[in-house]
């Protein structure tokens, strides 16, 4: 199966409508800096990424190259990037690289962030699948390079659900009945952390809403559609039942430890998220299998696209003053057959599936059999089969990165009972238009 087509039609919606003209404030040039490759020694870049085997990746890169050399800083989560990307950038002091998801690059570009490096990367798009190739994308143009196209699926604990009768859900309905079942038992079905509203975004990207679209020559905001509410009202009935763990992933042992110990049962995951569970977990081992993501009540398989579960990207900043190598040294990344599989393993790596054109050919690497055990035979045809149900139709909009973080705020209140799914909705609609008015991007009430 070419799991690659419905990533492509993604890709193309989304870059055609962001394409359109007067849609973005500012756009990041070209900017051609100060090329540093003249100087004595070699030239070194500043890269800051998140991801487990970045650093041995990094020490290869440098170990084979003597003009170049990258200066790796580990930042700790995906979510604390973007706070600290935003900081440097207002005090002029942003990395030559910097590690990032597809979500976040039509924001950056819309603040002037990034550097057009379409002449240094696009000879190399024959190497990539179409779906993660655009992902790095914005009006036609490259800010960087993709480095992963993830499935998304359902990794659960076996021992549990045997042991209470309970079936891996088909359905959310189904999960919420078996949230209720492992209640009895004191065990959470999943956590919602209270900083990462990315489980809202997920569920009403595959039940089709469309938060951010193009009418005309402005945007659209909607984020009460039909889909989205009908992912609110999952969400809602999961939190008013108190199915829910609230663990801040800012204690990420204790979050392990959970999962470890038997106290939540399941996650909604892609292949780079088992990582941190192989190289925390010390009793489960052997006791997980992977089911896939659960499916709306009578709708076919459906999985989130292009979120901070999927769509990598390591993107070259404006600042930077030598782009040509920084792009380079990007690509070299993301083909190195070395580094490649570095990073798709759980065990050395990420486990992040490559964005490389034969990416499906990972998956047996991608996942782990430690943590699998006897079902990770079957696993791969789940995970496999999940790459052929990826939503088509989102697009990200210009001030995501603002709007996420504004998002932030209200989901802990969400979590914490403070506030309904739908009043934090109702908030995101008008603070979204006002806050693109204000960056003077043209926008449809």
């Amino acid at each position: 199966m070419n799991f690659t087509s419905s990533r492509r039609r993604f890709a193309s919606a989304a870059v055609a409508g962001i394409a359109l003209t007067g849609l973005l404030s500012a756009c990041g040039g070209s900017g051609s800096g100060d090329d540093a490759s003249g100087s004595s020694g070699p030239v070194t870049l500043e890269f800051w990424g998140w991801a487990n085997g970045q650093e041995d990746v990094v020490k290869a890169f440098n170990t084979s190259h003597k003009d170049v050399q990258l200066k790796y800083t580990k930042v700790t989560d995906q979510l604390t990037m973007q706070k600290q990307l935003t900081n440097a950038v207002k005090a002029g002091n942003a990395p030559c690289l910097v590690q990032n998801t597809g979500e976040y690059v039509t924001s950056w570009v819309s603040q002037g962030a990034l550097a057009d490096v379409t002449e240094h990367v696009e000879s190399a798009k024959g190497k990539f699948n179409a779906g993660s190739w655009g992902t790095a994308q914005v009006q036609g143009r490259l800010y960087g390079v993709p480095t992963s196209s993830s499935p998304n699926f359902t990794v659960y604990r076996t021992d549990i659900f045997e042991k209470y009768g309970i079936e891996p859900p088909a359905t959310w309905d189904d999960f919420i009945a078996a949230g209720k079942e492992l209640k009895k038992h004191g065990i959470k079905i999943t956590n919602y952390a209270g900083e990462d509203p990315s489980t809202l975004e997920v569920l009403a990207m595959q039940a089709g809403a469309h938060w951010y679209s193009i009418d005309g020559n402005a945007w659209k905001v909607d984020f009460q559609d039909e889909g989205t509410l009908k992912a609110a009202k999952v969400i809602q009935e999961i939190i008013d039942n108190d199915l829910n763990a609230k663990l801040s992933f800012a204690d990420y042992a204790a979050v392990q430890r959970s999962f470890d110990n038997g106290d939540t049962a399941t996650r909604q995951i892609s292949t780079w998220q088992m990582a941190g569970m192989v190289q925390n977990f010390t009793k489960s081992f052997g006791k997980w299998a992977v089911s896939p993501w659960p499916t709306y009540t009578g709708e076919a398989a459906k999985t989130p696209s292009g979120t901070n579960l999927t769509a990598g990207v390591t993107l070259v900043t404006k600042e930077c003053k030598s782009q040509e190598q920084a792009a380079e040294a990007a690509l070299w990344m993301s083909t190195d057959m070395g580094a490649v599989r570095t990073m798709a393993s759980p065990e050395t790596g990420n486990g992040v599936m490559p964005a490389l054109a034969d990416s499906d050919a990972y998956v047996n690497e991608a996942i782990s059999e430690k943590l699998l055990g006897k079902k990770y035979e079957p696993a791969q045809k789940v995970v496999t089969d999940s790459l052929g149900t990826v939503t088509t139709d989102w697009t990200f909009g210009p001030n995501w990165t603002a709007m996420f973080t504004e998002m932030q705020a209200g989901w802990a209140k969400v979590v914490n009972k403070e506030q309904k799914v739908t009043d934090l909705l109702a908030h995101m609609q008008e603070w979204t238009v006002k806050d693109l008015k204000a960056r003077g991007i043209s926008v449809k009430d």
